[in-house]
């Protein structure tokens, strides 16, 4: 069953984290001290992997949804999700000037 906003802005910590699924992997983490995560489950390469996609209310319901179905795009066209969200590292440019 697919999360609603108000049930997102009603959902309260309890002792242990638990989480509200809305399908297709996406979920929202609720911990102890009331913190609201957003988390994707997906398989790639065999492994079952966990994508973040941030806080809430900093990323809403709408938002976090469409994080998903372009994390999904990418898993459908061959490649890792986790590995578009890293940075390229910069590549060095040396200047020379002198002699060999």
């Amino acid at each position: 069953m697919r999360l609603t906003a108000v049930a997102v802005t009603h959902a309260k910590p309890k002792e242990k984290p638990y989480k509200l699924t809305d399908g297709r992997g996406l979920y929202l983490l609720v911990t102890p001290k009331g913190q609201r995560y957003w988390r994707f489950n997906y398989r790639f390469g065999g492994k079952a992997k966990t994508l973040a996609f941030g806080v809430y209310p900093d990323v809403t319901l709408a938002d976090a949804r469409e994080k998903r179905d372009t994390a999904r795009r990418i898993i459908a066209a061959g490649e890792d999700p986790t590995a578009k969200k890293k940075p390229e590292p910069e590549r060095a440019i040396i200047f020379w000037h002198g002699e060999f």
